[in-house]
């Protein structure tokens, strides 16, 4: 830790000068950082040299030691005030306390009693530095959490689950700023282009790298909707919005268009909006655009504008012999799309083949290709395609009457069968990652990191999937496994704090304490005593 800074504030030159000379400074850990007669010559060198701890005389010409104490706690809210007094009046010393200065010393001032008031305000400096420090860590440690945290709220707020002011509450509360004039939404959506939906160990590198660069505009509020797809929420005034759109798909189009791998990019624009309320609107907008990507695959932004024109040029059977009929689109939704992106799809698909379908043998091609491209996409992702055939149903007479419907069937079909199989295989991995959490929870070095190297993963991926599939984030699951074994420790066992702190996972027992403390409500000693039932 560095030496202590003290500054003295005294009129008296003799006081002053004494205070200097008779304190050897570097010995007790203090560095002299300055000197001054009075309070206004004092207030520019202390903003300057922002000391740790002031010593000012209470009576000075100018500027008082009180009225100076009060602007200096107000600018420097950390900086520790002693104030010696050569007046032995309880009303001194009564604004002193309200004041909240750290002593208040009388003098004639001894040496000893000088650096018995200067020790006791070292360690309190030194306390509350680690107690920020104890805060800075946790909240480090803490970020998965947040970020899970994030997500919930940006779910619920595009859901319009909310009403506005819930949604400055906890935007409060996750330290987000929504204050804006004009908003909206664009979806980022990264696709390997093998045939495959799992995880790509390059593509998460790349999403990471963009996400960043995004986050360095306060503008530009970053959430994760799945393993593939990050919304974007930009914000500003009426006459900024444009300029913030193209700088968020400039990143993203130099980003993407620079990677060393083949991939498929996208980036989805909503409409903008001029109220919260309104976010849902711009994210149903983008998400709609981002379901076009099934048919435009080359196209890399997308555009509700863009939806509507392609829509308007669609023409019946030129739009089948160009391609809007090719079996292959119903391939692409399978392997790359979501649930909810059905409905958008398939009417886009039958909007393209316009008037084609009022051919009913057309329409029992339709019928046979959708249910021999399903199992085709199915075998693709390396499912067997028994498990499909025996849940797809049976074109019935009518189904050529109810094209729509049938083709919605087939494909939440196909498509709840992938997302089973990858469920499966995450449940799998995460199932892994609690055993070496369980497992190794004591050593304070487990990470995140170390745990998705340990079942040979990469930790992004194991982020995304622990939190879908255990509703926490890594780093609280561990928190909470580490106090669940403190509390049984504390009362059953009669072992020391700093055993106990080393037995679940933390060196250091005073920052075991902070994070007991800020996770269960009371202090270790508490606990074992059972003087605060505050703890859950």
């Amino acid at each position: 830790m560095e030496p202590i800074k003290v500054f003295i504030t005294e009129d008296e030159s003799i006081v002053r000068e004494g205070l200097r000379d008779m304190i050897p400074w570097e010995q007790y850990g203090f560095t002299f950082a300055g000197e001054a007669s009075d309070g206004e010559i004092a207030l520019p060198l202390v903003r300057k040299i922002k000391p740790d701890i002031l010593i000012t005389d209470i009576k000075m010409p100018f500027m008082d030691g009180l009225a100076f104490s009060r602007l200096v706690m107000k600018e420097l809210p950390n900086t520790k005030i002693i104030i010696i007094s050569g007046y032995d009046d309880f009303s001194y010393a009564q604004q002193a306390i309200e004041l909240h200065v750290d002593q208040y010393l009388l003098k004639p001032i001894s040496k000893s009693s000088m650096i018995q008031a200067l020790e006791q305000t070292k360690r309190r400096i030194e306390e509350e530095q680690d107690q920020r420090e104890y805060l800075h860590r946790f909240m480090r440690e803490s970020q998965g959490y947040e970020q899970y945290a994030r997500r919930l709220f940006f779910e619920k707020l595009v859901s319009g689950a909310m009403r506005v002011p819930e949604i400055y509450e906890q935007a409060a509360a996750l330290e987000i700023e929504l204050d804006a004039e004009q908003y909206n939404v664009v979806l980022l959506n990264l696709q390997s282009e093998e045939r495959t939906t799992g995880y790509s160990e390059q593509i998460t590198r790349l999403h990471d790298a963009i996400i960043q660069e995004l986050l360095r505009c306060p503008d530009f509020l970053v959430f994760r909707c799945s393993i593939l797809t990050h919304a974007i929420v930009i914000k500003g005034s009426a006459g900024q919005l444009e300029g913030l759109m193209q700088r968020c798909i400039n990143t993203i189009w130099d980003d993407c268009q620079g990677a060393a791998f083949p991939l498929r990019w996208y980036a989805a624009v909503g409409k903008p909006t001029t109220r919260l309320s309104g976010l849902p609107q711009s994210y149903a907008e983008a998400s709609h655009a981002l379901a076009f990507r099934h048919f435009m695959p080359h196209q890399h932004v997308l555009t509700a504008d863009l939806v509507l024109r392609e829509n308007e040029n669609a023409q019946s059977f030129d739009a089948v012999e160009n391609g809007a009929a090719d079996p292959m689109l119903i391939r692409e939704i399978i392997r790359h799309g979501l649930e909810s992106e059905i409905d958008d799809f398939v009417s886009e698909y039958f909007g393209n083949l316009g008037t084609a379908c009022e051919s009913m043998m057309f329409r029992h091609y339709l019928i046979l290709s959708a249910r021999i491209n399903a199992v085709a996409a199915i075998q693709e992702l390396g499912i067997e395609k028994e498990l499909l055939t025996m849940r797809l149903p049976s074109p019935e007479p009518d189904a050529a009457g109810d094209l729509r419907g049938y083709l919605t069937e087939v494909l939440r079909t196909a498509i709840s069968l992938r997302d089973e199989e990858n469920q499966r295989q995450s449940s799998g991995i995460v199932e892994n990652a609690l055993q070496v959490i369980d497992q190794n929870y004591a050593d304070e070095n487990i990470s995140l990191n170390s745990v998705a190297k340990a079942i040979n993963v990469s930790s992004n991926y194991l982020s995304a999937i622990f939190s879908q599939r255990t509703g926490t984030s890594f780093v609280e699951y561990l928190t909470q496994k580490r106090m669940a074994r403190a509390r049984q420790l504390l009362r059953q066992s009669g072992k020391r704090t700093g055993e106990i702190a080393a037995e679940v996972g933390y060196k250091d027992p005073r920052y075991f304490s902070f994070v007991f403390k800020k996770t269960q409500g009371v202090t270790p000693r508490e606990y074992r005593t059972g003087e605060q039932e505050k703890w859950t």
